[in-house]
């Protein structure tokens, strides 16, 4: 039969196996968080498109309103004239 271990080894033994553990969790953790600010990054740049999109149909959808406009104020001024050319 053999003696087990001096308290010593054993001690030294499972610490390492246990620095080996939280080495292993901590690279995946690691590797996690990394994923995240990829991920992260690649939000803020569909964001940031999506935000240069919107401004890009707003600044060509100004008009309308003025052209709507126009188009009633020639209408008025077009019935008006008819009207005043009958009497």
């Amino acid at each position: 039969m053999s003696q087990p271990p001096p308290p010593d080894q054993s001690v030294a033994v499972e610490l390492e196996k246990l620095r080996g553990t939280m080495t292993a969790g901590f690279a995946r953790v690691d590797g996690s968080l990394a994923l995240l600010v990829q991920r992260g990054d690649q939000t803020d740049r569909a964001l940031a498109d999506h935000e240069q999109r919107l401004d890009t149909l707003e600044r060509g959808r100004w008009p309308l309103p003025s052209v709507a406009a126009l188009v009633a104020v020639s209408g008025l001024a077009l019935s008006l004239w008819q009207l005043a050319t009958r009497a």
